[in-house]
């Protein structure tokens, strides 16, 4: 079937007030960057509505690329007709005679947001769907649980007819709600952290720690086709790649084996806060479920957090890890999450971590490391190296995060 355009429905920015009309400008301008390989493509926005007219593009490659926009509630391929009854009809029996397979029952729908129209939605919906029944004797009606509904929606600039209603990403556009700071690790789920976060406005730059050379370039490289999967979805994404294998090591030599990973989740906060200090995030955000592992426990989350001053977002927190995997698969990060190269977090790892740990013994085991702990902290931020990542690839090589480029700067 050959589709005049794409009726664009949108999500949460449906509920804003007198700013409305901004965040529909930045869906719109979402929509239009994940569809910039395409010139054939014109862009109309309406009130809660975008339309885009294929002008002969392919459909399937527009779907591919919309349902991954955030703020991006449905969408439809439809046609469109002028308000004369018989150009409706005609365009209804065309459209439901192009439909593969061949639907045995339908109904039809009409919404008349157009109050002028001469006939209101009872009436069309009997005028529309006589006509195509006339004329397609193998058709049933089913009001019901029909195979297809005919959608009708007269609007005041022509009538639009479609038969599909292709779920989006919904959310919020991409940066309406600031920026975080992502802990990303190389396991399942803190990229599927990262996907929720931006789902919810948020722009991110991804935070990984690595002990090279206890760990391997390849882990690293895990990390790198991670960001750039999370790419697909968010456009450019600073990663901030940190030399963790100093501060693991004296941690590791501090006597309190139980403690260390503790020791190691407060310090990671401390570095990614000041990364985000840098970069004018607002929030960091963790892949963080609850219960999952000794780090995740009610009790460790309390004092690791108690660590920074910015919100910790934590997305995953209620979630069990087979609804966390389901998403991995659909974002398609979970099979690059499941390649078999660990990061920083596996090594040294105790065979009984604390599960409870407790704040005055964990600030004490700190105060003794002192100022050998600030010095490996503000080391390891010197040391960072950025890498700027599209869908593509990297849009720029690795430079240190103390003194960015000035051409790569985003705030």
């Amino acid at each position: 079937m050959k589709y005049d355009l794409v009726v664009v429905r949108l999500g949460e920015v449906t509920i804003k007030g007198r700013n409305r009309s901004k965040f529909e400008g930045m869906i719109l301008s979402r929509i239009r960057s994940a569809l910039a390989e395409s010139p054939r493509l014109e862009y109309e926005r309406t009130y809660g509505r975008i339309y885009i007219r294929l002008n002969g593009e392919s459909f399937e490659w527009v779907e591919s690329r919309l349902k991954d926009v955030f703020g991006v509630h449905s969408f439809s391929p439809a046609v469109r007709s002028e308000h004369a009854l018989e150009a409706v009809r005609d365009a209804a029996l065309k459209l439901m005679n192009g439909l593969d397979p061949a639907p045995r029952t339908f109904k039809v729908t009409v919404k008349r947001a157009w109050k002028p129209y001469p006939h209101d939605s009872q009436e069309m919906n009997h005028l529309v769907g006589a006509h195509v029944l006339r004329n397609t004797p193998a058709l049933k009606v089913d009001v019901r649980n029909p195979d297809v509904e005919l959608k009708v929606d007269i609007q005041p600039e022509g009538i639009y007819l479609s038969c599909a209603v292709i779920p989006g990403a919904g959310g919020f556009p991409l940066g309406m709600n600031g920026k975080a700071m992502l802990l990303l690790s190389g396991g399942i789920d803190s990229p599927v952290a990262g996907w929720m976060a931006m789902r919810k406005g948020l722009e991110i730059e991804a935070v990984h720690f690595h002990s090279y050379p206890f760990t391997s370039e390849q882990a690293t490289e895990k990390v790198i086709t991670l960001t750039q999967r999370l790419a697909h979805y968010g456009g450019k994404i600073k990663l901030h790649l940190v030399p963790f294998t100093e501060l693991q090591t004296r941690m590791a030599q501090s006597g309190h084996d139980h403690l260390i990973i503790t020791l190691m989740r407060r310090t990671m906060l401390r570095i990614a806060e000041r990364l985000a200090e840098k970069s004018g995030a607002l929030a960091i955000v963790t892949g963080d479920s609850l219960g999952q592992v000794a780090s995740q426990t009610l009790g460790s989350m309390n004092v690791i957090g108690r660590t920074v001053t910015l919100p910790l977002l934590r997305p995953l927190v209620m979630m069990d890890k087979q609804e966390i995997i389901r998403i991995a698969e659909r974002i398609g990060t979970y099979e690059t999450s499941i390649l078999p190269y660990e990061d920083c977090c596996t090594l040294f790892v105790p065979k009984s971590p604390a599960t409870n740990p407790n704040l005055r013994i964990v600030e004490k085991v700190e105060s003794v490391l002192g100022s050998d702990l600030e010095r490996m902290i503000e080391e390891a931020v010197q040391g960072t190296e950025t890498i700027v990542m599209t869908e593509a690839g990297r849009s720029a090589p690795r430079e240190a995060a103390a003194a960015p480029a000035e051409e790569d700067r985003w705030f």
